[in-house]
């Protein structure tokens, strides 16, 4: 069978399209999400997340992150970031090449729609040489690459040179980044058509709060979008290594203390993708690592990455959920189940209703009372029984001279008390069907066994008692043992 060409595209493309992952951004030209269905296989594998359980402890959010956070999902990139990009403050130095940053503006998988990327440097020769790469070449780069010299070493660009650029990117660093963020700020003012600008402030250590919020202040009149990004000094270990948690720049809480360190390439990383994404729009943060591995924020970026975030979603969730919202969930089961450290936890489920709980308790007390009544009520009818079983058995051995002279009704009721609680035992149940008369008879049979052992156990200890007694008085006499085993229990052993 002959395949037609147009047929097997048609196979290959639907195959393709079976198995692309999720789009890690909406359809930012319109603002909605693509329409075609995908197929997107989760790093939680096909079953699913580990949170699916619906035992107590999965809904943990402590003990297990998956339970509070959803499946990766697009999110919201900006929908002005195309046209022109420039980026300025780098590439000025042989340590290394600052290519990654145009990396990142030219990734393909990015929301990123540039058609032309520049380089604002001192020394557009020296530039040329550290980012005509080879793999800028592979991925295009080269073909959007283009360059602009400031006029003076170190310089920022003038109105004229941000002619046409619709980004800016901005790289400040050094004892004036607060004045040189005010000097940008008043160079966006004045150029028409630019639209975002992002500032990227390394080694922003130990700066005044009340500074940095002039600053800031300065960039927010400026009237366009803007983010800033300021972290401590710059290192060069690998993005994404350590986890990271911010504050709001220009405040108290954002001061950066100086020993402070932050890597160079997730610094690059966060200042792109806070101008992407739409969570970054007229934001400004003080980023700074953490080292507590059981730290709150830790804890969420560890999670957001076992469960499949992408860096662009990963940050976007730590933008609008963010540390605290996971904290809140935290306290939120922990007050729902208090004691869920000693292992008891508190669900939803109806029967754990105060109220319900409330008639259980109340019924099982009733129960509880009628079945001590019932019990009381067999207990005070077989005491009876027993009472009229020792007044009959006394008055009868009384009448076969079988009682010792002198023992009274009273007397023989407390010696036999445990036989007539034993025969009223029998009579009870016998009366009311819980026992036949043959089982009556085993009963007896056994009670009377048992009775014999245990007076058997009580003569051999009495003979043993009585032996240490003569040989201590020296009265006992070599037959002694002889007589000993001569002794009864219910004989008249007394010697004549």
């Amino acid at each position: 069978m002959k395949i037609s060409p147009h047929f097997l595209t048609l196979c290959l493309a639907a195959s393709v399209r079976s198995f692309a992952p999720t789009p890690a951004f909406t359809n930012w030209r319109s603002g909605v999400a693509p329409s075609d269905t995908v197929l997107y296989i989760s790093s939680w594998g096909t079953k699913g997340s580990p949170a699916r359980g619906d035992t107590t402890e999965n809904k943990n959010p402590l003990a297990n992150i998956q339970s509070y956070l959803k499946a990766p999902d697009s999110v919201e990139a900006r929908n002005t970031i195309d046209g022109t990009v420039m980026v300025s403050g780098l590439v000025k130095t042989t340590e290394r090449t600052d290519q990654f940053i145009f990396d990142l503006l030219n990734h393909e998988e990015s929301a990123f729609e540039f058609d032309k990327i520049v380089a604002f440097v001192d020394d557009v020769k020296f530039a040329k040489k550290r980012l005509l790469s080879r793999s800028a070449r592979y991925t295009g780069l080269l073909d959007k690459l283009d360059f602009v010299e400031a006029e003076s070493a170190g310089g920022l660009p003038s109105k004229e040179q941000l002619a046409g650029i619709k980004s800016w990117v901005a790289y400040l660093e050094g004892d004036s980044m607060l004045a040189d963020l005010e000097k940008v700020a008043a160079t966006v003012k004045s150029v028409s058509g630019l639209e975002n600008v992002a500032v990227l402030l390394a080694g922003a250590v130990e700066l005044d709060a009340a500074a940095s919020e002039a600053a800031l202040k300065a960039l927010k009149d400026a009237g366009v979008q803007y983010t800033v990004v300021a972290v401590g000094n710059l290192e060069d270990h690998d993005e994404g290594k350590i986890p990271y948690k911010y504050a709001e720049f220009g405040t108290e809480n954002a001061i950066l203390p100086a020993d402070s360190i932050f890597s160079r390439d997730e610094a690059l990383r966060m200042v792109t993708e806070c101008l992407q994404l739409e969570c970054g729009v007229n934001k400004a943060w003080a980023f700074s690592e953490v080292y507590e591995v059981n730290a709150t924020e830790a804890k969420l970026i560890k999670g957001l990455r076992e469960a499949g975030y992408a860096r662009p979603q990963e940050i976007d969730h730590m933008m609008r959920d963010g540390p605290a919202n996971y904290q809140k969930a935290i306290d939120e089961f922990q007050e729902a189940n208090p004691d869920h450290a000693k292992g008891y936890y508190t669900t939803e489920a109806w029967w754990e209703d105060e109220e319900f709980q409330k008639s259980v308790k109340a019924r099982s007390l009733r129960e509880d009372a009628e079945i001590q009544k019932v019990e009381d009520d067999r207990t005070a009818e077989i005491e009876k029984i027993a009472k009229e079983w020792a007044k009959r058995e006394y008055f009868r051995l009384s009448m076969e001279g079988s009682i010792e002279d002198g023992t009274s009704e009273e007397d023989f009721t407390k010696s036999n008390w445990d036989r007539a609680l034993f025969e009223a035992d029998l009579k009870y149940r016998q009366l009311n069907g819980e026992i036949t008369d043959a089982g009556a008879e085993a009963a007896l049979e056994d009670f009377k066994a048992q009775q014999e052992r245990k007076k058997q156990t009580m003569l051999q200890r009495a003979k043993e008692e009585l032996k240490d007694l003569l040989d201590e008085e020296d009265l006992g006499g070599d037959d002694l043992n002889e007589k000993l085993e001569r002794l009864e229990a219910d004989a008249d052993n007394t010697e004549k």
